[in-house]
């Protein structure tokens, strides 16, 4: 290695404010960019500690050990009752801001790190999760025996195996009182009951889009905002519920997107009442292309008849011109007259014109071509 190879910078470390630290598990969900990373003495700051558990499952607990920890350490935590297995995602002063966003007002529900996970920690693990899938089709069976309307999606095991959680999706309130006696003798271990809605559950399932993409509740969205028809109107795009709806039978979350680009376009387009009066006819808003600021014009309310496309600015302009009592002479900008494009009669002409140049592209037999009939000569 040369002196030159040892001064330049290997990407490990922290240079031009861009920090290998600060990029979590691109694996996890939920990932959270910790831009504090390579400042000095954010590790030191504060003892608190986020730690991910199974899909959207997140909690914040103290290194009350000072243990080293980093990104993707795999830990034992506090649970009620034993220890849960999960991995560290963020450590430092970012920590204080996600707890504020999470709404942790009560200590009580930061617990503490045990430990590092070690090898009979993972062991049980493994175990527990391995009967997730199964506890789940029995747990179904039993719902489905006590004739209650609630779907199971998924059961997520403790760590440690003392403890279930059963998400279910129900449109209704239901009374589990029962279920939750039937599950324990069955499973053997402590129930918890937690619904979430229909986007959570495409979040937890995963899947694939219509866009061909990964789901983005399956792989990076944190929230759940709202979603309305009015997302679609905003953007023009037809009010068809088996195209606006996701995975999840919902709208789709993807319709917030780019709504408020459109809102803001929309802003710099005339109104869609508004006729547009020239020396020839009267022109109607047929249709809009928002993001371009380009507006078409019709003379008919109802279908396209001698549809002209203009520029936004240039409809704001006729519109100005026809309050002051002015006609333009056409909606082009330099005011003349769209050129009419002469009609074709394909059924005119010489109908023997085809034939004419089919005549053309056969070629003449030459004489050397012609079989020989060798029997004559003999």
């Amino acid at each position: 290695m040369t002196d030159k190879t040892k001064e330049l910078p290997i990407m490990v470390g922290c240079d031009r404010g861009l920090c290998h630290q600060a990029v979590g598990r691109q694996d996890r969900q939920l990932n959270t960019y910790d831009w504090l990373a390579d400042v000095p003495g954010n590790a030191e700051d504060t003892d608190l500690v986020e730690v991910q558990f199974k899909h959207t499952r997140k909690g914040y607990y103290h290194n009350v050990n000072n243990l080293p920890l980093k990104k993707g350490d795999i830990v034992a935590v506090e649970a009620s009752p034993g220890h849960d297995i999960g991995v560290v995602t963020l450590t430092g002063r970012l920590v204080k801001l996600q707890i504020k966003k999470a709404n942790l007002k009560s200590a009580d529900d930061i617990k503490r790190i045990y430990r590092i996970a070690r090898e009979i920690d993972m062991q049980k693990f493994r175990e527990a999760k391995a009967r997730e899938h199964s506890t789940m089709i029995e747990s179904r069976m039993i719902a489905k025996g006590l004739g209650l309307q609630m779907k199971i999606g998924d059961v997520e095991y403790q760590g440690d195996g003392n403890k279930a959680i059963f998400y279910y999706i129900a449109d209704e309130r239901v009374d589990f009182r029962q279920l939750i006696k039937d599950l324990a003798a069955a499973f053997h271990v402590r129930i918890e009951m937690k619904q979430i809605g229909a986007r959570q559950e495409a979040g937890r399932i995963g899947g694939t889009g219509p866009c061909g993409r990964e789901l983005c509740c399956a792989t990076w969205m944190k929230n759940f905002s709202s979603v309305s028809t009015n997302a679609a109107r905003f953007q023009d795009i037809s009010l068809n519920p088996q195209k606006l709806a996701g995975m999840c039978a919902k709208l789709k979350c993807c319709l917030n997107y780019e709504v408020d680009d459109y809102v803001e376009a929309s802003k710099r387009l005339p109104g869609k009442d508004v006729v547009l009066q020239t020396q020839d006819a009267d022109y109607y808003l047929f249709k809009s292309d928002i993001l371009a600021g380009l507006v078409s014009y019709s003379t008919d309310k109802n279908i396209a008849a001698n549809v002209e496309t203009i520029t936004a600015v240039r409809a704001k302009e006729i519109i100005e011109m026809n309050k002051q009592g002015e006609k333009p002479l056409s909606l082009q900008e330099d005011g003349h007259q769209k050129p009419v494009k002469q009609h074709v009669d394909l059924a005119g002409g010489d109908i023997s014109r085809f034939d004419k140049s089919k005549k053309k592209k056969k070629k003449k037999k030459k004489p050397s071509d012609a079989p020989q009939d060798n029997h004559a000569k003999e």
